[in-house]
């Protein structure tokens, strides 16, 4: 067995959007991606007073890769050009695959729009191989009581959102079979993943700083890890952190804008069939 060791740290940057407190990690300088994780925006943590604009994500559209979104704070209102709607609240999770293409909007709900409060959220865009990017879309939207805390060790809790852990299964299937949680450490706690061999691996510290080894990933950073069997993450203070494991898909990524393809043409393809109506068209929820 081999241990995973942390070879470097990159710091998310802030990247604002209006009033929203945007982080991203990936991609950033020297950063393209991590294998098949492609993309992570963290938007607060902030708080919103009453009467707010909320979220400025109004119907955009995707092609070729997935979304999983997770509401740490705050509420998300969802709704897509497949027909899909939910307002998933703190502690829930939304994954769509945007497949062959699809229009959706993401923003907030009246209710939060009216009475303000706490707001945080991470979204991470995860590739699909090519024989998998013109597949239907889909979308699943789970509260916070489909994903149980479980606990692993003295102070660790693990929300399982797909894969396996601890024997648990968690309650989103992946297409690619990618492994997502996000968890939370008490001071002084360990955690550990094993059956890493072979798989992208991706650690984001949403939250406090935590130690793969003797070296810290600070808060805010994204891990640069090295290949391994197991991963041990500790921290020394109240952390939480968001993991990942994936199948590494070995073809071109040509990312421009929303669209996430294997060649410049297929690129050309989804701007031209979007162009054209084919994705269809997002109602706004509108609460």
């Amino acid at each position: 067995m081999t241990d995973v060791i942390l070879r470097s740290t990159h710091p998310a940057y802030r990247d604002d959007i209006g009033d929203l407190v945007t982080r991203r990690p990936v991609p950033g300088p020297g950063l393209e991606q991590i294998g098949a994780f492609l993309f992570l925006n963290h938007h607060g943590p902030q708080t919103y007073g009453p009467n707010n604009r909320g979220l400025p994500f109004g119907p955009h559209p995707h092609r070729g890769f997935e979304t999983v979104t997770f509401i740490l704070e705050g509420s998300l209102a969802h709704t897509d050009s497949a027909g899909h709607e939910s307002i998933i609240r703190a502690g829930g999770v939304q994954w769509m695959t945007a497949g062959s293409g699809l229009i959706h909007a993401e923003i907030s709900p009246a209710e939060f729009k009216r009475t303000g409060g706490p707001l945080e959220i991470l979204q991470l865009w995860v590739n699909l191989p090519n024989k998998l990017k013109m597949t239907a879309p889909r979308y699943v939207g789970l509260q916070s009581d489909a994903f149980p805390g479980v606990a692993a060790g003295e102070g660790a809790t693990v929300h399982l959102v797909s894969g396996d852990f601890a024997g648990r299964t968690g309650p989103i299937e992946s297409l690619t079979g990618v492994f997502l949680c996000w968890a939370e450490l008490a001071g002084g706690a360990s955690l550990a993943f094993d059956r890493l061999a072979n798989r992208d691996l991706f650690l984001y510290a949403v939250e406090g700083a935590v130690r793969v080894g003797d070296r810290a990933l600070p808060q805010w950073h994204l891990a640069g890890l090295s290949a391994g069997d197991t991963l041990t993450v500790t921290a020394d203070a109240p952390a939480r952190i968001l993991f990942g494991h994936a199948a590494p898909i070995p073809e071109p990524v040509i990312a421009h804008g929303p669209f996430v393809m294997s060649s410049i043409e297929e690129i050309r393809q989804a701007y031209a069939d979007y162009q054209m109506g084919k994705f269809g068209v997002a109602e706004i929820v509108a609460g």
